[in-house]
């Protein structure tokens, strides 16, 4: 059996931990919409004074995932700040100086969805719209379900033959569009590698976007921190590699396995050691959603009553 905790909800663990570090795709919304019960959870933990921070692997900049956030019903107020790993690589092709962003080149081929370039926006680099004429490939995002993995053949090919060095600034294997589950541009990056390129990965689970978010917190540590989100190889390995606790949604990428075994607790078991076997790391908890679950005594007015008296 697993030691992994089952929860009904987040009200489970909220007073074990001051940080959350919360994934958006698959836990928050599917894209579309805000998934039912989320709200609750945001002014739940805001009212007791924990510090939210939203991590994505998203390609966009943490500007436009914020107003996204904010078209959908989750304004700045339910959090304190959102990280995503286009922004992380946005700032790091600004000066281009250290470690994997260092002398990349100006001229950029961009593979994202819909032929968004906003990851570039305010730099100083060019578009190329032949790959050709690069110095550098950027993946941030893939056109599935509009395009097939090999749809991208071509390009990459040319890419490898021209020894481009790749940056995937959304290190996301599968993305969840409309409830269902398509590729995402860490395949396309790992097609790439597969035809003998060389690709970087920003984002989940890699350290550096991780010690950044610790980096925001103000008060919460990596012991009082916990590591929310739907994919077993980015959110829950972010925590096993750095030691950080971690909770898996069930229904999120991982639901076509859970299915089935959603309100029962063997097969639900069964299919999480699986997983574990799989992906090498595990959840130190486990909950179908993003929900609160069972009501908590309010404390903070209990202490204000007992003030009173």
């Amino acid at each position: 059996m697993s030691k992994t905790k089952f929860c009904q909800g987040i009200s489970d663990i909220s007073d074990g931990y001051s940080g959350f570090i919360l994934d958006q795709w698959g836990v928050l919304h599917d894209g579309k919409k805000i998934f039912d019960g989320v709200l609750e959870v945001m002014e739940q933990l805001k009212s007791r004074g924990k510090e939210i921070i939203i991590l994505s692997n998203s390609g966009k900049r943490s500007g436009l995932s914020e107003k996204r956030l904010k078209e959908l019903g989750l304004s700045k107020d339910y959090y304190d700040h959102i990280v995503t790993a286009g922004e992380f690589t946005w700032q790091g092709l600004k000066d281009q100086k250290e470690g994997i962003f260092k002398d990349l080149g100006k001229r950029v081929y961009v593979l994202s969805r819909n032929e968004d370039t906003s990851i570039v926006d305010g730099l100083d680099l060019k578009i190329a719209h032949d790959i050709d004429n690069a110095d550098f490939l950027l993946i941030s995002g893939s056109d599935a379900p509009n395009k097939e993995l090999d749809d991208y053949d071509a390009v990459l090919r040319k890419a490898s033959q021209k020894r481009l060095r790749a940056i995937c600034a959304n290190p996301d294997t599968y993305a969840l569009i409309d409830g269902k589950t398509y590729f995402g541009a860490g395949q396309i990056a790992r097609r790439y590698i597969s035809f003998g390129g060389v690709c970087e990965f920003i984002g989940k689970p890699y350290q550096p976007i991780i010690r950044h978010c610790m980096s925001l917190f103000e008060n919460a540590l990596p012991a009082s921190t916990i590591i929310i989100g739907d994919s077993m190889p980015h959110d829950v390995m972010s925590g096993a590699l750095l030691n950080i606790d971690t909770a898996l949604i069930a229904n999120g990428v991982h639901a076509k396995q859970f299915d089935g075994a959603f309100d029962n607790p063997a097969e639900k078991d069964k299919v999480l050691n699986a997983l574990i076997n799989n992906y090498g790391c595990k959840p130190n908890y486990l909950m179908n959603d993003f929900s609160w679950g069972l009501a908590l005594p309010d404390r903070k007015h209990k202490k204000d009553r007992k003030k009173k008296k």
